[in-house]
């Protein structure tokens, strides 16, 4: 994805919108918003402006500088590791996506043209708005400044050949967050929040996330244990059941697949396109072989 500069528009959007952005965006609908006086969303000083104007496109609440490493949790609701053959973790199960991955919430998801089994994860995604460290976990909550849908795409067959995700779960695009930031104190339990994705029409996972393995407060406090945690640091806290990859036969995404992950709360619906990378090259990575022609 090209470099942008943050702009004013990318932080318009409210909790108590009455549509659920993102989906209304991908239907052509008009979307209003109120202006922000602050080009950034870490900015707790902004203030609104009286000004509204119409969404053409939306972009990801914060940018690929200010998120830094991509924060994740893996394994995190018990039917996910179920069809997984995981035992419940002691602890959260960490791994990392690189910036690069971040990706705005209707923009393409691509595929690499060696990469057959692409996969969905609805995510909670929790921004943090100060920097946090040995946080206990009945403060954790006020590191927060609040919450995305997102998706950790991934490459199963890439995830799973070496004992680390990091590669499979980080290709260019796998990491779509948005539509909209809703702040922490809209939502002062995300334990409360729902989420759903469907693939071409059809309901593939639906959870609460009150059925979490590790809260929410307990993944920041161990995050932060004898670790900085900057401001604008997004953390995506796990999937529920239902992906792709554990269903018979596999149900993989598809070019032209239409892919929508939604979370309560006024998080709104990531609708990105699923498209395949049209780039090849003779170099083997080691996956094109297992993978077979794309």
């Amino acid at each position: 994805m090209a470099k942008r500069e943050a702009r004013e528009e990318d932080y318009l959007l409210e909790a108590d919108n009455p549509i659920i952005v993102g989906l209304a965006i991908k239907e052509g609908k008009v979307v209003k918003a109120r202006v922000l006086s602050s080009s950034s969303a870490l900015d707790e000083g902004a203030k609104f402006t009286g000004q509204e104007r119409p969404v053409q496109q939306i972009l990801a609440p914060l940018t690929a500088e200010q998120v830094g490493s991509i924060r994740c949790i893996g394994v995190n609701y018990n039917d996910h590791g179920a069809e997984l053959g995981y035992d419940v973790p002691p602890v959260p199960i960490v791994f990392i996506k690189p910036s690069s991955a971040l990706n705005d919430p209707s923009a393409p998801v691509v595929i690499p043209y060696f990469v057959t089994d692409a996969d969905f994860e609805v995510e909670l995604c929790v921004v943090i708005g100060k920097e946090a460290r040995n946080v206990a976990d009945d403060e954790a909550l006020d590191y927060v400044l609040g919450y995305c849908t997102s998706n950790d795409v991934a490459a199963r067959r890439a995830q799973t050949i070496t004992t680390q995700f990091c590669h499979g779960k980080g290709f260019d695009t796998f990491a779509p967050v948005g539509p909209t930031l809703v702040h922490a104190k809209a939502i002062p339990n995300p334990q409360t929040l729902e989420m759903r994705t469907t693939l071409n029409g059809k309901e593939m996972q639906h959870a609460t996330l009150d059925t979490m393995i590790f809260p929410v407060a307990r993944i920041v406090s161990h995050l932060s244990q004898a670790t900085t945690i900057p401001a604008g640091t997004i953390i995506m806290t796990g999937t529920p059941g239902g992906i792709g990859h554990s269903r018979t036969p596999p149900q993989y995404l598809q070019e032209g697949d239409d892919l929508r992950l939604w979370i309560s709360g006024g998080l709104g619906t990531l609708t990105n396109p699923i498209v395949k990378d049209k780039f090849r090259t003779s170099f083997n990575n080691g996956l094109i072989e297992m993978n077979g022609k794309a």
